[in-house]
């Protein structure tokens, strides 16, 4: 998905959908929020996992300027002493040293997944622990630009859902998903809007994609 594409999508949601409209009304069109594929987006996502946006930023920007950088043969070599003080937990340093031990051994062929099905995808990241269903869409999504990717296990998307749509309790995965057809083959970009009221009613931004350059 580019530019020109996520506007025509974006134009067809709001022309058919009165909920999606209103946040485009209210908040202004999102921008294509993208990020670069690859290790450090992979990085990033797993230290995003449970935590705020802002917090997983903080933790992710310490580690690269200790490490010099993020690449899977710096994090691998780090010391888990590096890891604890950029704020990184024991659990996600499992996750990330199983990712870089993967991408090194050629387990995961991350510049191969760009040519890959959804679901092909899918299960490649998903082999990795620490890498969920949601880690996978995220990454699909934001990363790969696959335009049909909806994240039901995702929080925010949860509570956006719900608020948008007027609900009386946040929808489980379960019922996101439903709620989620009246938008294929669109889900991407019905996600991006809706986490764009999300954070525009909180005074939010989403993560710049240059802390990952």
């Amino acid at each position: 998905m580019d530019d020109s594409s996520f506007g025509q999508a974006v134009q067809d949601l709001v022309s058919r959908d009165a909920d999606l409209a209103r946040i485009v009304h209210e908040h202004g069109r999102p921008v294509l929020w993208t990020r670069p594929p690859g290790f450090p987006a992979l990085v990033l996502f797993i230290l995003e996992q449970q935590v705020s946006l802002a917090s997983a930023a903080a933790a992710y920007s310490r580690l690269a300027e200790r490490l010099g950088g993020m690449s899977p043969e710096l994090l691998a070599e780090a010391t888990p002493e590096v890891l604890r003080a950029s704020g990184v937990s024991r659990q996600k340093d499992r996750y990330l040293r199983a990712l870089s031990a993967a991408v090194l051994d050629g387990t995961l062929d991350l510049d191969g997944l760009a040519e890959l099905p959804d679901d092909e995808v899918h299960r490649a990241l998903v082999a990795l622990p620490g890498i969920g269903p949601w880690t996978a869409d995220v990454y699909l999504l934001a990363c790969l630009g696959r335009p049909d990717l909806w994240p039901t296990g995702d929080r925010a998307l949860q509570v956006a859902a719900a608020e948008a749509l007027g609900l009386a309790a946040v929808p489980d995965p379960a019922s996101l998903t439903v709620l989620g057809e009246r938008w294929r083959p669109l889900r991407s970009t019905a996600a991006r809007l809706l986490w764009h009221g999300y954070l525009s009613r909180r005074g939010r931004v989403e993560t710049r994609p240059d802390l990952l350059s």
